[in-house]
């Protein structure tokens, strides 16, 4: 699943009375109290912005993401956390983090990228997105100044993740695009600490700025939400296109991948949809991509459906595998067969997993110990 736990954050915003504070963390990661001078001076945070143009009249156009935002002076774009100060476009989240927590990287999910690892998760305010199922409403949905932050700059976050006992920093929870500036200045220190930089993200961004971002990481686990035009603009405010042009180029950079696809009763669960879908990762990207069918639960402003049986996750997984794709899962279904790995061609148990846990890993030197077959992903 994508986000951090959930109750802690409504609890905290209940007891507030509003948006409010949630960094936590896990065992002996605890992170300090916020950075005083950072909560008294916010524009700390206001760093100058990359991936945008001027326009006539001290306007900016963002060209970040697709919606392209074209920003008055002193206005924002969607995403909330970009805003053009005297002509120029800036970023109000640069080290501003609201969220932390170490997670085991199953949980984002990663299933062939260094299973059992520790990823140390971090989240800002701002998404370029509106879907009306999203699980982190809180924090996606949210201005910055909504949101008690501390500061974790790039050069100190690495450190955070090390002491923690992560091998990982995922830059998850909202939506990662919007954190572009902090994401490649805190990847290239976290390198220098043998730290693996991951983004957990929904894919809507502009292919050139995914292939700056994508060389700066490790892996990337893209959502895709649905394989509709409609679906997309209706439910999430943004292009399947868009995503699609974008998964075609961050496959091209070379960088691990997997796909999370959470599947809604009625919206997005159809046979042909589902299929559409695994036959074009198969020819544009590979069947080697992992992908993930989860389990879809009411959330934020979908709250009229049912959650996703566990059948239409099975037909999904023999869809998938009908079509080519080699490595597909169910996820959200804790103890489920399907959320573990098997070996593609002797079908042998590789990874056993129970929940976000990993209980037995087989793989030797990235291969099947059974039949020698080279199993795909990062495994060291």
């Amino acid at each position: 699943m994508k986000h951090a736990p959930d109750y802690l954050c409504r609890r905290e915003f209940l007891k507030r009375g509003g948006r409010s504070f949630c960094l936590f963390a896990l065992g002996s990661a605890g992170l300090p109290a916020p950075n005083a001078l950072s909560q008294s001076r916010p524009e700390y945070y206001v760093k100058p912005a990359r991936m945008w143009e001027k326009l006539n009249d001290h306007r900016v156009q963002c060209l970040l993401c697709p919606n392209g935002c074209q920003i008055d002076e002193g206005e924002r774009g969607l995403c909330r956390v970009r805003k053009n100060i005297r002509g120029s476009l800036h970023t109000l989240i640069y080290s501003r983090i609201a969220s932390a927590h170490v997670d085991p990287i199953e949980k984002k999910p990663m299933f062939h990228f260094l299973p059992g690892s520790r990823a140390f998760s971090v989240a800002t305010a701002g998404c370029n997105l509106t879907c009306t199922f999203c699980q982190n409403w809180e924090l996606s949905q949210a201005s910055p100044e909504e949101l008690e932050a501390q500061e974790i700059a790039p050069d100190d976050l690495p450190r955070r993740a090390q002491s923690s006992g992560s091998r990982v920093i995922a830059y998850t929870y909202n939506e990662p695009t919007v954190q572009f500036e902090y994401i490649i200045d805190s990847s290239a220190v976290a390198r220098k600490y043998g730290i693996r930089p991951i983004i957990i993200s929904s894919g809507y961004i502009r292919p050139e700025a995914g292939r700056i971002l994508a060389r700066n990481l490790d892996a990337v686990k893209i959502d895709l939400k649905a394989f509709t035009e409609k679906f997309y603009s209706s439910i999430c405010g943004g292009s399947l296109k868009a995503v699609r042009d974008n998964l075609v180029s961050i496959y091209g950079t070379g960088k691990w991948l997997e796909i999370v696809v959470l599947v809604i009763p009625t919206l997005n669960d159809s046979a042909s949809e589902i299929r559409a879908m695994c036959a074009w990762v198969k020819k544009n990207l590979s069947a080697d991509v992992p992908m993930h069918f989860t389990r879809f639960r009411a959330m934020y402003k979908l709250q009229n459906l049912p959650p996703t049986p566990v059948s239409t996750l099975e037909r999904c997984r023999a869809i998938a595998r009908e079509e080519g794709i080699r490595y597909p899962y169910i996820g959200n279904v804790p103890g489920h067969q399907w959320e573990s790995t098997y070996c593609h061609r002797c079908e042998k148990l590789l990874i056993q997993r129970s929940g976000y846990f990993h209980v037995v890993n087989q793989i030797r030197n990235g291969s099947c110990p059974f039949c020698g077959t080279r199993i795909p992903g990062v495994w060291a």
